[in-house]
């Protein structure tokens, strides 16, 4: 994949989508990673934008939806429900992500794939699973938070930076919540 313009060469700029998935009984669709990043950990399907070709967000959400578990979901069913910005994730790459969530419910069979297992998980479960530290403490939380609250009603919307670079030797992170619009 090409390095945006402007990154730097020892600090690429990644563009990428997550994909918040959900069945019928409201459980998520997660992959217990096979691969970096993340091995061994679980995180929602997703994947980066095709920068060359000028991909936007959504049709990149599509696309991975799609090459992963095989929907064809349209674009008007996709809610932008947050926009997370990392900074030196692993100490590697900046990031910005979007996160979709899928307007109404999907299913796929649980399957093993390249990238590792996919999965339906409750989301009272979800705590007690291996996740990414900036999932754990940071996405997971936010995404509750903008959870639609009635029926016919939209999730609502985050937006947020993490600074992952380490802080006076300690390994933490800062976050900082941009906006925060609760769900309907």
């Amino acid at each position: 994949m090409p390095t945006p313009a402007g990154s730097l060469p020892e600090l690429p700029y990644r563009l990428a989508c997550l994909c918040d998935l959900r069945d019928a009984q409201g459980r998520v669709l997660l992959l217990h990673r096979a691969k970096a990043p993340n091995q061994g950990l679980f995180s929602p399907i997703g994947g980066k934008l095709d920068v060359a070709t000028g991909e936007s967000p959504a049709q990149c959400a599509q696309r991975e939806i799609k090459e992963e578990v095989g929907l064809d979901i349209p674009i008007s069913r996709l809610h932008l429900l947050g926009l997370v910005a990392e900074t030196a994730f692993e100490g590697r790459a900046h990031w910005l992500m979007f996160v979709y969530r899928v307007m109404g419910p999907v299913w796929v069979e649980p399957f093993e794939m390249r990238e590792g297992k996919l999965d339906w998980y409750h989301p009272r479960d979800v705590d007690g699973l291996a996740l990414p530290e900036t999932d754990r403490k940071i996405i997971w939380p936010l995404t509750q938070k903008v959870e639609q609250k009635t029926p016919g009603g939209r999730p609502g919307f985050y937006s947020l930076h993490i600074d992952c670079r380490p802080l006076l030797g300690k390994e933490s992170m800062i976050w900082t919540v941009d906006q925060l619009i609760e769900g309907t």
